[in-house]
């Protein structure tokens, strides 16, 4: 009976993964959350049986120590797999180039950014880490995105969203670190995973956002002309999962790879 925790598992990705973890009944399926009756009624309207959930704001080490406790508890003291999900895309840089940022709102995103993506994403990883340690599985996998890969961003001028995508790239890096650290000798796998370009239902979007998106759309279509727009998020997290199933410290440690398990981003 393996155990997942995803954490920023109250909506979009994170939410998809709670509901296609928790179709395989042998599963035991944690989501992180910070607001539990929100994220209980939905789960209660699509009957996920064997879903729990815990409360924190990954950005506060007390609530993960507390919201650890509570996660042992409901898997007898280990953890097979932490997906770290949660992440904040500021609106305000999301579709401006760098150039376009107020020197204010660069220094404010640009430390949101951090402070959640990988900072928070530390505190969870720390957290978490004595019970993926007694687990079996022990894999550690951080949501990326293509935005993060340097050579994919120089070559077709993806300029936007530079605070995320710096956040990003250095989630990746701490993955490595991690890997340096406790890959070899312990055999826990920690990488990056991106999901690809997901489609994420929701408000429609502003005039901005909506000539941004046209505009990334067609780079992407420049780096893979077979681009047809982006996938769902549920097809986004089948292929994740085929990727994390099959990865191994020996091939995957420290590695930021696409939801196709290698360096093709679409």
């Amino acid at each position: 009976m393996p155990s997942y925790l995803i954490t920023g598992a109250s909506r979009g990705l994170g939410y998809a993964w709670l509901k296609h973890l928790s179709s395989n009944a042998q599963n035991t399926v944690i989501g992180l959350v910070r607001d539990e009756a929100t994220t209980h009624n939905r789960r209660s309207t699509d009957r996920l049986a064997n879903v729990h959930h815990v409360c924190a704001d990954i950005t506060d080490p007390r609530a993960l120590a507390t919201a650890a406790e509570q996660v042992r508890d409901i898997t007898a003291g280990s953890l097979d797999v932490l997906i770290n999900n949660a992440a904040i895309l500021t609106a305000t840089s999301a579709f401006k180039p760098i150039t376009d940022l107020s020197p204010e709102a660069l220094e404010r995103d640009i430390m949101h950014s951090c402070r959640t993506n990988v900072v928070g994403v530390a505190h969870t990883v720390n957290a978490f880490l004595p019970l993926i340690r007694r687990g079996r599985a022990k894999k550690v996998i951080t949501i990326s995105s293509l935005l993060a890969d340097s050579n994919l961003v120089r070559h077709f001028a993806l300029d936007v969203a530079t605070p995320y995508a710096i956040s990003k790239s250095a989630a990746n890096l701490l993955m490595a670190k991690y890997h340096a650290s406790l890959g070899a000798t312990e055999g826990i796998l920690f990488m990056a995973l991106s999901p690809g370009a997901v489609s994420k239902p929701g408000t429609a979007p502003t005039e901005v956002e909506a000539e941004g998106r046209r505009r990334m759309i067609a780079k992407f279509k420049a780096y893979a002309p077979h681009f047809s727009g982006p996938i769902t998020m549920e097809e986004s997290v089948r292929r994740q999962l085929e990727v994390i199933e099959s990865a191994a410290v020996e091939t995957h440690g420290g590695a930021f790879v696409s939801h196709l398990g290698n360096k093709q981003w679409l």
